[in-house]
This record gives C-alpha cells, sequence and structure tokens, in this order.
C-alpha cells in the first residue's frame, strides 16, 4: 500500500506525472520514508519478498528525485537515512 500510495502521489500513475492531480510531494516523501522504514525494520522476516520491496523502493527514491525541482543531496533523500544514499 505504501509503495502504490508514493507512486501516486509522485504522479506515476497518469500519463503525464507532471501535471498529475494526484501529485504530491510532500506527501511522497513522507509515504516513501514510512516505506523505507519499514522495509528495514522487517527484511529480515520478509525473505524472498525483500529484495522485490526494496528495488520498488529504490525505484520511487530515484522517481523523487527526477521529480524534485531542487534534489536533496545523496543521504538525504526521501528515505535515505535508512537505506543510504541513492543516485
Amino acid at each position: 500500500m505504501l509503495l502504490s500510495a508514493g507512486a501516486e502521489r509522485l504522479g506515476l500513475a497518469d500519463e503525464d506525472p507532471a501535471s498529475s492531480p494526484h501529485r504530491d510531494l510532500d506527501e511522497a516523501r513522507r509515504l516513501i520514508t514510512a516505506l523505507a522504514g519499514l522495509v528495514t525494520a522487517s527484511a529480515e522476516y520478509l525473505g524472498l519478498h525483500a529484495g522485490p520491496l526494496r528495488d520498488g523502493l529504490q525505484s520511487l527514491q530515484k522517481a523523487f528525485r527526477e521529480a524534485s525541482a531542487v534534489p536533496d543531496a545523496p543521504g538525504q533523500g526521501p528515505g535515505e537515512k535508512y537505506t543510504g544514499p541513492v543516485y
């Protein structure tokens, strides 16, 4: 749910993310950070699902960086205090 909601808030569910009525980068930042904390804290219990969840999270983090008018410094983006820098 957090992964889908984060993608929607980045506007990725629409044809043109930049003009999406659902786009809200502040909310996307919160959702991505929550997902990063959850995935990091529960990685040992996720088994085979940990890899795909981490990949999805990293994709959201990269999409957030691309969508930001002023990108965060490496390690300062949403959830990066839990996952490490995303380039």
